[in-house]
Protein backbone atom coordinates (compact mmCIF):
# COMPACT_ATOMS: atom_id res chain seq x y z
CA UNK A 1 0.00 0.00 0.00
CA UNK A 2 1.11 3.47 -0.41
CA UNK A 3 2.64 5.90 1.88
CA UNK A 4 0.68 9.28 1.26
CA UNK A 5 1.66 11.77 3.60
CA UNK A 6 -1.46 14.57 4.66
CA UNK A 7 -2.09 17.43 2.22
CA UNK A 8 -1.13 19.96 5.05
CA UNK A 9 2.31 17.79 5.77
CA UNK A 10 5.64 19.59 3.87
CA UNK A 11 6.46 17.54 0.92
CA UNK A 12 9.85 16.13 0.68
CA UNK A 13 12.29 17.80 -2.34
CA UNK A 14 14.52 15.82 -4.67
CA UNK A 15 18.09 16.97 -4.34
CA UNK A 16 18.90 18.60 -7.36
CA UNK A 17 21.39 16.52 -9.20
CA UNK A 18 24.59 19.27 -10.45
CA UNK A 19 24.71 19.94 -13.95
CA UNK A 20 27.43 17.95 -15.64
CA UNK A 21 30.46 20.14 -16.48
CA UNK A 22 30.70 21.68 -20.23
CA UNK A 23 33.82 20.63 -22.32
CA UNK A 24 36.70 21.37 -20.60
CA UNK A 25 39.00 23.21 -23.18
CA UNK A 26 42.48 21.25 -22.62
CA UNK A 27 45.47 23.95 -21.89
CA UNK A 28 49.33 22.95 -22.78
CA UNK A 29 48.42 21.21 -25.93
CA UNK A 30 50.30 23.44 -27.63
CA UNK A 31 53.91 22.02 -25.87
CA UNK A 32 52.36 18.65 -26.56
CA UNK A 33 51.82 19.42 -30.45
CA UNK A 34 54.93 20.81 -30.97
CA UNK A 35 57.30 18.42 -29.37
CA UNK A 36 55.28 15.39 -30.75
CA UNK A 37 55.13 17.58 -34.23
CA UNK A 38 59.11 17.84 -33.83
CA UNK A 39 59.61 14.01 -32.93
CA UNK A 40 57.69 12.94 -35.69
CA UNK A 41 59.58 15.82 -38.39
CA UNK A 42 63.11 14.40 -37.36
CA UNK A 43 62.04 10.63 -37.60
CA UNK A 44 60.22 11.62 -41.04
CA UNK A 45 63.52 13.40 -41.96
CA UNK A 46 65.79 10.29 -41.19
CA UNK A 47 63.11 7.22 -42.49
CA UNK A 48 63.93 10.08 -46.13
CA UNK A 49 67.12 10.01 -46.01
CA UNK A 50 67.61 6.28 -45.11
CA UNK A 51 65.35 5.11 -47.73
CA UNK A 52 65.55 7.60 -50.42
CA UNK A 53 61.89 7.56 -50.79
CA UNK A 54 60.69 11.01 -52.16
CA UNK A 55 57.07 9.78 -51.92
CA UNK A 56 57.82 11.09 -48.12
CA UNK A 57 58.85 14.85 -49.33
CA UNK A 58 55.30 16.06 -49.06
CA UNK A 59 54.89 14.86 -45.66
CA UNK A 60 58.46 16.20 -44.97
CA UNK A 61 57.57 19.50 -45.99
CA UNK A 62 54.10 19.73 -45.19
CA UNK A 63 55.48 19.09 -41.06
CA UNK A 64 58.25 21.51 -41.09
CA UNK A 65 56.22 24.52 -42.80
CA UNK A 66 53.29 24.31 -40.90
CA UNK A 67 54.27 23.27 -37.36
CA UNK A 68 55.88 26.52 -35.80
CA UNK A 69 52.71 28.45 -37.43
CA UNK A 70 50.18 26.26 -36.25
CA UNK A 71 51.66 25.70 -32.56
CA UNK A 72 51.85 29.79 -32.49
CA UNK A 73 48.14 29.97 -33.31
CA UNK A 74 46.84 27.13 -31.13
CA UNK A 75 49.32 28.96 -27.90
CA UNK A 76 47.67 32.19 -28.59
CA UNK A 77 44.03 30.55 -28.85
CA UNK A 78 44.46 28.46 -25.29
CA UNK A 79 46.05 31.99 -23.87
CA UNK A 80 43.70 34.41 -25.31
CA UNK A 81 41.45 33.62 -27.90
CA UNK A 82 38.95 31.04 -26.51
CA UNK A 83 35.86 33.34 -26.98
CA UNK A 84 36.52 33.83 -30.38
CA UNK A 85 35.67 29.88 -31.48
CA UNK A 86 37.83 27.13 -33.20
CA UNK A 87 36.05 27.71 -36.15
CA UNK A 88 37.03 31.24 -36.50
CA UNK A 89 40.48 30.65 -36.04
CA UNK A 90 40.77 27.54 -38.60
CA UNK A 91 38.97 29.88 -41.19
CA UNK A 92 41.81 32.50 -40.41
CA UNK A 93 44.59 30.09 -40.86
CA UNK A 94 43.82 28.04 -42.97
CA UNK A 95 41.09 30.86 -45.77
CA UNK A 96 42.79 33.63 -45.07
CA UNK A 97 46.58 32.37 -45.63
CA UNK A 98 45.75 30.59 -48.77
CA UNK A 99 44.05 33.86 -49.99
CA UNK A 100 47.44 35.74 -49.22
CA UNK A 101 49.67 34.04 -50.62
CA UNK A 102 47.79 33.85 -54.03
CA UNK A 103 47.14 37.40 -54.13
CA UNK A 104 50.86 38.32 -53.09
CA UNK A 105 51.98 36.10 -55.65
CA UNK A 106 49.57 37.59 -58.69
CA UNK A 107 50.11 40.95 -57.17
CA UNK A 108 54.12 40.40 -57.00
CA UNK A 109 54.24 38.99 -60.88
CA UNK A 110 52.71 41.70 -62.46
CA UNK A 111 54.34 44.77 -60.00
CA UNK A 112 56.95 43.93 -58.77
CA UNK A 113 60.00 44.05 -60.65
CA UNK A 114 64.02 43.89 -59.64
CA UNK A 115 65.06 47.20 -58.32
CA UNK A 116 66.18 49.11 -55.36
CA UNK A 117 62.45 49.29 -54.12
CA UNK A 118 61.44 46.43 -55.19
CA UNK A 119 61.58 44.92 -50.90
CA UNK A 120 59.67 47.73 -50.50
CA UNK A 121 56.81 46.79 -53.17
CA UNK A 122 56.67 43.36 -51.70
CA UNK A 123 56.12 44.49 -48.22
CA UNK A 124 53.51 46.92 -49.13
CA UNK A 125 51.49 44.39 -51.24
CA UNK A 126 52.07 41.29 -48.90
CA UNK A 127 50.77 43.06 -45.63
CA UNK A 128 47.78 44.52 -47.88
CA UNK A 129 46.54 41.10 -49.20
CA UNK A 130 46.65 39.69 -45.68
CA UNK A 131 44.29 42.48 -43.91
CA UNK A 132 42.28 41.71 -47.23
CA UNK A 133 42.32 38.04 -46.26
CA UNK A 134 41.30 39.08 -42.80
CA UNK A 135 38.39 41.13 -43.29
CA UNK A 136 36.91 38.30 -45.99
CA UNK A 137 37.07 36.16 -42.93
CA UNK A 138 35.88 37.99 -40.96
CA UNK A 139 32.60 39.65 -42.91
CA UNK A 140 30.06 37.02 -41.55
CA UNK A 141 31.43 38.17 -37.86
CA UNK A 142 30.50 41.93 -37.83
CA UNK A 143 31.00 42.04 -33.81
CA UNK A 144 34.06 40.90 -33.96
CA UNK A 145 36.50 43.64 -33.14
CA UNK A 146 38.88 45.22 -30.33
CA UNK A 147 42.72 45.20 -30.29
CA UNK A 148 42.69 41.63 -28.56
CA UNK A 149 41.12 39.93 -31.39
CA UNK A 150 43.05 41.61 -34.08
CA UNK A 151 45.78 40.56 -32.81
CA UNK A 152 45.27 37.04 -32.21
CA UNK A 153 43.26 37.02 -35.64
CA UNK A 154 45.83 39.31 -37.65
CA UNK A 155 48.73 36.30 -36.17
CA UNK A 156 46.62 33.51 -37.03
CA UNK A 157 46.00 34.94 -40.99
CA UNK A 158 49.90 35.96 -41.20
CA UNK A 159 50.96 32.36 -39.86
CA UNK A 160 48.80 30.83 -42.49
CA UNK A 161 50.45 32.98 -44.54
CA UNK A 162 54.01 32.14 -43.12
CA UNK A 163 53.12 28.12 -43.22
CA UNK A 164 52.34 28.25 -47.08
CA UNK A 165 54.74 30.27 -48.30
CA UNK A 166 56.99 28.20 -46.26
CA UNK A 167 55.87 25.21 -47.95
CA UNK A 168 56.85 26.92 -51.58
CA UNK A 169 59.97 27.78 -50.08
CA UNK A 170 60.51 24.18 -49.00
CA UNK A 171 59.82 22.53 -51.98
CA UNK A 172 61.84 25.14 -54.52
CA UNK A 173 64.77 24.08 -52.00
CA UNK A 174 64.35 20.22 -52.44
CA UNK A 175 64.19 20.16 -56.45
CA UNK A 176 67.21 21.28 -57.61
CA UNK A 177 68.47 20.68 -61.78
CA UNK A 178 70.51 17.54 -59.89
CA UNK A 179 67.78 16.25 -58.02
CA UNK A 180 66.09 16.10 -54.81
CA UNK A 181 68.56 18.01 -52.38
CA UNK A 182 67.33 16.60 -48.90
CA UNK A 183 69.77 18.73 -47.04
CA UNK A 184 68.89 21.76 -48.45
CA UNK A 185 65.40 21.10 -48.12
CA UNK A 186 66.11 20.50 -44.28
CA UNK A 187 68.06 23.98 -43.77
CA UNK A 188 65.68 26.26 -45.34
CA UNK A 189 62.85 24.63 -43.07
CA UNK A 190 64.63 24.99 -39.95
CA UNK A 191 65.92 28.04 -41.01
CA UNK A 192 62.04 29.34 -41.93
CA UNK A 193 60.59 27.38 -38.81
CA UNK A 194 63.26 29.24 -35.84
CA UNK A 195 62.87 32.50 -38.22
CA UNK A 196 58.51 32.53 -38.32
CA UNK A 197 57.35 33.65 -34.87
CA UNK A 198 59.43 37.08 -35.59
CA UNK A 199 57.50 37.22 -39.79
CA UNK A 200 54.54 37.42 -41.17
CA UNK A 201 52.24 36.38 -37.97
CA UNK A 202 53.86 39.71 -36.11
CA UNK A 203 53.20 42.19 -38.59
CA UNK A 204 49.89 41.00 -39.12
CA UNK A 205 48.97 40.73 -35.76
CA UNK A 206 49.96 44.56 -35.78
CA UNK A 207 48.24 45.85 -38.53
CA UNK A 208 45.33 43.37 -37.44
CA UNK A 209 44.94 45.22 -34.10
CA UNK A 210 44.76 48.48 -34.86
CA UNK A 211 42.21 47.85 -38.41
CA UNK A 212 39.71 46.07 -35.73
CA UNK A 213 39.81 47.95 -33.11
CA UNK A 214 38.63 50.77 -35.52
CA UNK A 215 35.77 48.34 -36.68
CA UNK A 216 32.23 50.06 -36.28
CA UNK A 217 29.04 48.12 -34.38
CA UNK A 218 27.65 47.02 -37.91
CA UNK A 219 31.07 45.63 -39.19
CA UNK A 220 32.38 48.15 -41.78
CA UNK A 221 35.76 49.19 -41.65
CA UNK A 222 37.52 52.71 -40.94
CA UNK A 223 40.43 53.36 -42.52
CA UNK A 224 41.58 55.95 -40.31
CA UNK A 225 44.73 57.69 -40.25
CA UNK A 226 46.34 55.19 -37.40
CA UNK A 227 45.20 52.25 -39.97
CA UNK A 228 47.26 53.91 -42.88
CA UNK A 229 50.25 54.34 -40.64
CA UNK A 230 50.24 50.82 -39.17
CA UNK A 231 49.99 49.52 -42.18
CA UNK A 232 53.10 51.34 -43.92
CA UNK A 233 54.71 51.16 -40.80
CA UNK A 234 54.40 47.11 -40.68
CA UNK A 235 54.94 47.16 -44.63
CA UNK A 236 58.57 48.97 -43.98
CA UNK A 237 59.57 46.48 -40.82
CA UNK A 238 58.62 43.58 -43.28
CA UNK A 239 60.87 45.45 -46.22
CA UNK A 240 63.45 46.06 -43.94
CA UNK A 241 63.51 41.86 -42.92
CA UNK A 242 63.50 41.14 -46.46
CA UNK A 243 66.44 43.62 -47.90
CA UNK A 244 68.26 42.84 -44.65
CA UNK A 245 70.88 40.78 -46.73
CA UNK A 246 71.50 43.83 -49.25
CA UNK A 247 71.42 46.19 -46.23
CA UNK A 248 74.34 44.35 -44.79
CA UNK A 249 76.34 43.83 -48.39
CA UNK A 250 75.87 47.64 -48.44
CA UNK A 251 77.21 48.05 -44.74
CA UNK A 252 80.27 46.00 -45.49
CA UNK A 253 81.05 47.51 -48.44
CA UNK A 254 80.90 51.26 -47.35
CA UNK A 255 83.19 50.00 -44.39
CA UNK A 256 85.53 47.55 -45.63
CA UNK A 257 86.27 49.19 -49.32
CA UNK A 258 86.76 52.77 -51.05
CA UNK A 259 85.49 51.50 -54.52
CA UNK A 260 81.72 51.06 -54.27
CA UNK A 261 80.87 48.31 -57.05
CA UNK A 262 77.53 48.80 -57.65
CA UNK A 263 77.58 45.15 -59.62
CA UNK A 264 78.18 43.28 -56.00
CA UNK A 265 74.70 44.30 -55.66
CA UNK A 266 72.76 42.58 -58.47
CA UNK A 267 75.42 39.39 -57.75
CA UNK A 268 74.01 39.45 -53.76
CA UNK A 269 77.70 38.31 -52.43
CA UNK A 270 81.24 39.91 -51.87
CA UNK A 271 83.90 37.80 -54.33
CA UNK A 272 86.56 36.34 -52.12
CA UNK A 273 85.33 38.00 -48.54
CA UNK A 274 88.09 38.87 -46.06
CA UNK A 275 87.43 37.11 -42.79
CA UNK A 276 86.75 40.48 -41.26
CA UNK A 277 84.47 41.28 -44.01
CA UNK A 278 82.63 37.88 -43.51
CA UNK A 279 82.64 38.55 -39.71
CA UNK A 280 80.99 42.18 -40.14
CA UNK A 281 78.24 40.71 -42.65
CA UNK A 282 77.15 38.08 -39.94
CA UNK A 283 77.08 41.37 -37.71
CA UNK A 284 74.85 43.36 -39.53
CA UNK A 285 72.66 40.54 -41.01
CA UNK A 286 71.82 38.67 -38.15
CA UNK A 287 72.19 41.91 -36.53
CA UNK A 288 69.45 43.96 -38.24
CA UNK A 289 67.25 41.09 -38.32
CA UNK A 290 67.24 40.90 -34.33
CA UNK A 291 66.16 44.75 -34.25
CA UNK A 292 63.57 44.93 -36.36
CA UNK A 293 62.11 41.51 -34.67
CA UNK A 294 62.29 43.56 -31.08
CA UNK A 295 60.58 47.06 -33.13
CA UNK A 296 57.63 44.67 -34.16
CA UNK A 297 57.56 42.87 -30.91
CA UNK A 298 57.73 45.76 -28.85
CA UNK A 299 55.09 47.37 -31.16
CA UNK A 300 52.57 44.39 -30.29
CA UNK A 301 53.49 44.27 -26.81
CA UNK A 302 52.40 47.99 -26.26
CA UNK A 303 49.17 47.39 -28.03
CA UNK A 304 48.33 44.62 -26.30
CA UNK A 305 49.12 46.71 -22.85
CA UNK A 306 46.31 49.06 -24.44
CA UNK A 307 43.49 46.65 -24.32
CA UNK A 308 42.23 45.43 -20.57
CA UNK A 309 40.70 42.55 -21.54
CA UNK A 310 44.17 40.84 -22.84
CA UNK A 311 44.50 40.66 -19.14
CA UNK A 312 41.41 39.00 -18.47
CA UNK A 313 41.61 36.09 -20.84
CA UNK A 314 42.05 32.92 -19.18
Amino acid sequence: MANHQPSGAPQARIPQQPAPPGPQIRTGLWRRCLWGGLALWVLTAVVTYATKNTTLLPTLILLGSFLVPAVFVLWAYERHGRDLGVNLILGCFLIGGILGVLGASVMEYYLVHPSVWMFVGVGLIEEAVKLAALMYVLHRHPRVSGLRAGLILGATVGFGFAAFESAGYAFNAAVTMKGIDLRSLLETEVLRGLLAPFGHGLWTAISGAVLLSFRRPNGRYRFTGPVILTYLGVSLLHALWDSMHGIALWLVVRLTTSDLDRSLFAQGYLPEPTDSQEHLFALFSIGGLVLVSLLGLSWARSLARRDPSWKNTP
